[in-house]
């Protein structure tokens, strides 16, 4: 009944707390399982994980926090950009991979530089044994006593905590209760000393600002000191060369931006130059559009006038052969006049020349007899006598027609 009571007591306590937001960096070398751990405290799976090409950022809420964790390559050319998050961040999550044995002394090394940076020394860290599916792994002793764990901690007065655990074996109910319970540990010593972390961040953070604000001016310096020794230089050749001096032009000013910069801030920057640039892509469209139209009306215009000239100067051209070849013909044919006047008369002098045999000429009638005999066609011969006929009778001797139609001609006259 007792511990019922106070652990009553505990939860009203937690509930009246305030939400608070948190920043937590999470850090180690490349494929350590830094992006498999996020994603199994996100919920999602920490399969088909690919390397982390700078950094990627995971918000989240474990009880009355609201927890933002910068996961930061752990590359060697990319390990230069911790320390710009370091001034942020209320505590440290190292993750180690302690089935790795030839890269534990970088490990040592690296944890070590991060522990004695002086906006990392003070705060808590949670160190993650992870990878302990794998064979040969080594366990919490003995990755406390090859990192020199509690020797760095001492040094740098910083709360630590050690937990073995493999971030692939699962995710949601199955993922892994010791990351769990070690992040519950980290955002506990958090809640305890918050105010005092808090102002030391504020600091800590106000400096970086004008650190790098004074680092910006010092660039904008530099290239300004570059730009004035070049256009000295140019004017000194100019001069020995009898050329024009170039006119000096006012510098524009140099923006510049934080490289480190969220994933998502950068790619909704980029989408927005890019739907800017199509916007003036499809103005600059338009315009050309507008300015083609008249273009093409004037030429279509131009072309027109140009076909209705070629179509009158060709019809000029047509009337101008035509009227002087009809000319030539009216002249030709003044000049053929009285040529073909002789032989119209030649000719009608022929024609009553025939008509004065055909008038002269007798036409005498033909006989109906004899029209007769010429129509009525020959006697048929008579059938041959067959064979069974006794009797054979000769024909009568026949005069040839020739004759007798000479005759008959004779007779005729």
């Amino acid at each position: 009944m007792f511990s019922l009571m106070a652990n009553c007591c505990v939860w009203l306590k937690q509930w009246q707390e305030p939400v608070r937001k948190v920043t937590l960096v999470m850090v180690g070398l490349d494929n350590a399982g830094k992006t498999a751990t996020v994603r199994g405290i996100q919920g999602e799976s920490p399969e088909d994980v690919a390397p982390t090409v700078g950094f990627s950022k995971a918000d989240l809420k474990h009880g009355r926090f609201e927890v933002t964790i910068f996961d930061l390559g752990g590359g060697k050319r990319i390990r230069g950009i911790w320390k710009n998050y370091y001034a942020e961040s209320f505590g440290v999550i190292f993750v180690v991979d302690s089935s790795d044995m030839e890269r534990m002394e970088e490990t040592k090394e690296t944890m070590s530089e991060v522990l004695r940076h002086p906006r990392i020394s003070g705060k808590p860290v949670l160190v993650l044994a992870n990878k302990q599916d794998r064979e040969g792994a080594l366990a919490e002793a003995d990755v406390i006593e090859y990192l020199s764990l509690e020797k760095l901690v001492n040094e740098n007065k910083c709360l630590c905590q050690i937990e073995p655990c493999s971030a692939v074996i699962g995710y949601g109910k199955k993922f892994d209760k010791s990351i769990r319970k070690g992040l519950g540990w980290l955002l506990q010593i958090i809640a305890k000393d918050f105010d005092a972390i808090n102002e030391r961040i504020q600091k800590d953070t106000a400096e970086q600002r004008a650190q790098e604000e004074q680092e910006k001016q010092e660039r904008a310096a530099r290239v300004r000191k570059l730009r004035e020794e070049r256009e000295q230089k140019e004017r000194e050749e100019a001069e020995r060369e009898g050329r024009n001096p170039p006119e000096e032009s006012e510098p524009e000013p140099v923006m510049m931006v934080n490289p480190f910069q969220p994933i998502s801030a950068v790619i909704l920057e980029n989408e927005e130059k890019i739907k800017e640039a199509e916007k003036r892509q499809s103005l600059q469209n338009k315009q050309e559009d507008v300015s083609i139209e008249p273009k093409k009306k004037e030429e279509k215009t131009m072309s027109e006038s140009q076909e209705n000239n070629s179509e009158k100067t060709n019809e000029n051209l047509l009337l101008d052969t035509y009227k002087a070849a009809l000319a030539q013909q009216l002249e030709q044919e003044e000049s053929d006049r009285p040529s073909s006047d002789q032989q119209i008369s030649d000719h009608n002098k022929k024609k009553g020349k025939k008509l004065k045999l055909k008038r002269n000429h007798k036409v005498e009638p033909v006989s109906t007899e004899e029209s007769v005999l010429k129509s009525t066609p020959p006697a048929p011969l008579p059938l041959p006598v067959g064979w069974g006929t006794p009797k054979v009778t000769r024909l009568p001797k026949l005069e040839p027609l020739g004759e007798l139609h000479h005759t008959d001609a004779e007779l005729l006259h």
